[in-house]
């Protein structure tokens, strides 16, 4: 009896390793049909999420302006700083930070008199109301792509589709 289990595993391993190297492994199903990509991935086709409005001529221009315009960048280890409505007014403001556009649903820059290439950002949503009670969302911050001295803000609901929403930037320098 003793040899007939020796010889049935010697055959299941023998098999293993035959199916093992002649399958490539072990087969994994695979779906027949793609899932739409708001299954597959939430968010990443959302309105909004495509990524920065064009830079035009006469932001880059006024971009170049506000660089030439500073006095002097700020101190190593300082902050800037800007409050920002929803509709892209710029309420409040630390003394480099130059202006703030609203592009879209959601989507603004916020322009600084000095280069913000490798410094550190930080946005929140926030308003400056005397309850100063934020409305429930979500907000991402990058630098802005051909501005070397803009940040690019955008601003979602919690669902994670673009929203107009008051916030509060930091740039660490």
């Amino acid at each position: 009896m003793a040899t007939f289990f020796r010889r049935k595993a010697a055959a299941v391993t023998l098999g293993v390793l035959a199916l093992t190297l002649a399958g490539g492994g072990i087969a994994v199903a695979q779906p027949a049909t793609k899932a739409p990509a708001e299954v597959a991935q939430p968010g990443a086709e959302r309105a909004g999420a495509t990524g920065q409005p064009p830079v035009t001529a006469a932001e880059a221009q006024q971009a170049r302006t506000a660089l030439k315009a500073s006095l002097a960048p700020p101190a190593s280890g300082s902050v800037a700083w800007a409050v920002v409505t929803s509709g892209g007014t710029l309420l409040q403001h630390s003394g480099n930070v130059v202006s703030a556009t609203k592009y879209g649903a959601g989507q603004y820059q916020v322009l600084l008199d000095y280069s913000v290439v490798g410094k550190a950002f930080q946005a929140t949503i926030g308003t400056n109301d005397q309850f100063n009670v934020p409305p429930p969302g979500e907000i991402s911050v990058a630098p802005r792509n051909q501005t070397p001295n803009g940040v690019f803000i955008q601003t979602y609901t919690s669902g994670g589709f673009a929203a107009d929403k008051p916030f509060h930037l930091f740039v660490a320098n």
